[in-house]
């Protein structure tokens, strides 16, 4: 996709001369306008600089910059000694949110294209991923990477990592509700913290449009109180990196070795708030179309299908709380569910019947995803729990809600975990092995529920307060 750079200036203006040499020794396209030969160019500098003529003025993806110096115009289009970077993405994308952030931690210079409002950028999208809509995608020199995570980063632009040699008093393996909460009560205690998080911080609250049962809020959006959180740690000096996926963890005398992907970390006490992840309904066609019309996650993927018709597969809070927030925006929505009721909370079975773009289809098994001829969802098939008749569901997309699986998968063997993965835990949140402990959703016997999860940050905190002590 070329970008859209448009140059008002004059050829008597030195700073003009200045930024039409470093697009060009960028191999920047740009349409130059001169003010002194272009009608009607000055009265649109003007409109651009509120009434002041001001050259160069740059126009890049419909925004104006005034008189950019160099580093600006390197930091807005990306430009390193590594090479060129474009990241395409969505402010509600949370893998976009952890690239953007490693980035800009590793001072890497990155244009950010807008999916949504960026004209011919979706399609562009859909095109380099083979007709998947992956955000994000990044281009580095014009080579496109589907949703790198930081490991590929780190190796594509040869950024050199510093080891941390470091002991932390605690280390949170998770960045959501009950990890932040642990972290803020650990640095209040003055004990010295770091989060490692997997994705990004907030975890799956991040991508909960809106929450409803939030003591102190009648309603507040996910991505901002997971923000607050995230920015009351950081104040209380918590040290917060994203990308970071956790191999195994081995105890070494008085304190804990923790292996990543890339590097180690070391600290007195951790606690796990690791979440969880969306449960997958396992039928033929389900694999090989995650991307291609198959989701789990409305917030994340759901503005791809404005206008257009979705599928909804489950029954429970989860199921009719995106599928209502789908409704907001698509044309219609159907609700598939293998039981004869919904296992849901009444309140939300009652906002269910004030959508008219939402049917819903009960004691019924999906069967089977089916493709079109380019390789993209078409239709489910499915079949009645009474009658054993098959029928399908055409729509442009489909969204599966289904339950969610904790993600303890590193600590098997070192952990004592429940017949389901869960993390078993006694007083204080304590795991098998002493100065570990469990918060959130990966712990057996918690409740997800943001709420509850900032609650087993405390219990955990105090749990470590009481180990540290010792």
């Amino acid at each position: 996709m070329t970008q859209k750079i448009k140059m008002y200036g004059a050829e008597w203006c030195p700073d003009c001369r200045r930024t039409k040499g470093f697009f060009t020794q960028n191999n920047i396209e740009f349409e130059y306008i001169n003010l002194d030969i272009t009608p009607d160019a000055s009265k649109l500098v003007e409109e651009y600089n509120n009434g002041k003529r001001i050259i160069p003025t740059v126009v890049i993806h419909e925004t104006a910059h005034s008189n950019p110096q160099n580093h600006e115009l390197a930091a807005i289009l990306g430009i390193n000694k590594q090479g060129t970077v474009k990241l395409y993405g969505a402010d509600w994308c949370p893998d976009c949110r952890r690239a953007k952030r490693f980035l800009q931690d590793n001072q890497i210079n990155f244009e950010f294209i807008d999916v949504e409002n960026t004209e011919g950028a979706s399609e562009y999208v859909m095109k380099v991923n083979n007709g998947k809509r992956i955000i994000p995608t990044i281009l580095i020199n014009d080579t496109p990477y589907s949703n790198p995570d930081n490991n590929k980063l780190t190796e594509l632009l040869h950024i050199d990592k510093v080891t941390d040699t470091r002991i932390y008093d605690v280390l949170i393996v998770g960045g959501g509700a009950s990890g932040l909460t642990t972290a803020i009560y650990a640095q209040r205690d003055r004990f010295d913290s770091i989060i490692l998080e997997k994705k990004n911080i907030g975890g799956n609250a991040f991508i909960t449009k809106k929450i409803e049962n939030y003591p102190g809020f009648k309603e507040v959006s996910g991505p901002d109180l997971m923000d607050r959180m995230e920015q009351q740690a950081a104040t209380l000096g918590a040290k917060i990196e994203t990308g970071v996926e956790i191999v195994s963890i081995e105890r070494v005398g008085n304190f804990f070795k923790v292996y990543t992907k890339s590097e180690e970390y070391r600290a007195k006490s951790i606690v796990i708030s690791t979440g969880s992840t969306y449960r997958t309904l396992g039928i033929p066609g389900e694999a090989e179309l995650i991307g291609s019309g198959i989701h789990y996650c409305a917030t994340c993927d759901g503005a791809f299908y404005r206008d257009k018709e979705v599928i909804v597969i489950g029954g429970g809070n989860s199921a009719l709380e995106e599928g209502m927030f789908l409704a907001g925006f698509c044309k219609k929505v159907t609700i598939i569910h293998r039981g004869e009721k919904f296992s849901a909370d009444e309140i939300y079975t009652e906002k269910l019947t004030s959508f008219e773009n939402i049917e819903v289809h009960l004691n019924k098994k999906p069967k089977e995803f089916i493709a079109d001829s380019d390789g993209n969802f078409d239709k489910l098939i499915y079949s009645d729990n009474e009658t054993e008749k098959e029928g399908e569901l055409t729509a442009d997309g489909v969204f599966t809600f289904i339950g969610l699986i904790p993600n303890t998968k590193p600590f098997e063997g070192f952990l004592n975990l429940s017949n389901s993965g869960h993390i078993l835990t006694k007083n204080l949140n304590q795991t098998s092995v002493e100065g570990i402990f469990a918060a959130g959703d990966c712990r057996f016997g918690a409740i997800a529920q943001v709420a509850a999860a900032t609650g087993e940050g405390v219990v955990a905190s105090y749990g470590l307060k009481e180990y540290l002590k010792k």
